[in-house]
């Protein structure tokens, strides 16, 4: 029995209130258990040096000093980006690029917000399914007010993660599960279950390739539901 009594393949309660921000083009506060992140799209009317043509998505995320059991400093006061924030926020902005035809998005750049309110395990993959929720919504917004002609977003992208614990195969794990997880396992896909990222490390233990594939067995099964959340909340990509 796991901690919260959820069988093996069952994932956490998940729910997201769109519209979360009043003045980001698009904004969805996104809990999946007792995990929470704001994610803010915005978008500004330029792209980076580096991009030639079309348009460009990138994200930024962080943690409140209270979002975990003890207080974290700011990155902020130490001047620097912390290399675990620099990572997970490279790995959200690379999945939500999949999502979406650059071209058809024109010269300017979404940037994606994503600030975890509270952590208890999942945040990045939280960051990931809701950043793309957000994501979308910005692009509504370019349609509507008659920058863009056409949706760029292509198919819903999702992140969940999924870990062996006392050498069982779990999915979406909490804090308490993660902390004592032998195989941790985060996993991006699209609606479609193909693979667009996956984060898999040995932490307790080296791990099987028959272990690895009942692993993204669970992610597929739990990003199927994610990404139904996603198109109940949506509407489509129209």
């Amino acid at each position: 029995m796991r901690v919260d009594g959820r069988a093996n393949d069952e994932m956490r309660k998940v729910k997201a209130t769109l519209g979360f921000s009043k003045f980001a083009e698009g904004s969805c506060l996104i809990e999946v258990g007792d995990t929470m992140v704001l994610c803010n799209a915005s978008v500004e009317e330029r792209v980076p040096s580096h991009v030639s043509s079309g348009g460009w998505v990138t994200a930024e995320y962080s943690m409140l000093p209270r979002a975990n059991r003890e207080r974290s400093k700011r990155d902020v006061t130490k001047l620097k980006l912390s290399p675990r924030s620099a990572e997970i926020q490279r790995l959200i902005g690379r999945s939500l690029r999949s999502a979406i035809d650059l071209e058809l998005l024109g010269e300017r750049t979404i940037t994606v917000d994503c600030d975890v309110l509270q952590g208890d395990g999942g945040t990045r993959t939280a960051s990931v399914t809701g950043g793309f929720i957000a994501m979308t919504l910005a692009c509504r917004k370019l349609m509507e007010q008659g920058l863009i002609s056409h949706m760029p977003v292509r198919t819903y992208i999702s992140g969940i993660s999924a870990g062996i614990v006392r050498n069982e195969a779990m999915l979406d794990l909490c804090y308490e599960e993660d902390s004592r997880a032998m195989v941790d396992l985060n996993c991006i896909m699209t609606a479609e279950g193909d693979l667009i990222e996956l984060q898999a490390t040995g932490e307790g233990r080296p791990f099987s390739v028959e272990e690895e594939r009942k692993l993204l067995a669970l992610c597929r099964k739990g990003n199927a539901v994610l990404a139904q959340m996603q198109r109940r909340c949506l509407g489509g990509l129209e």
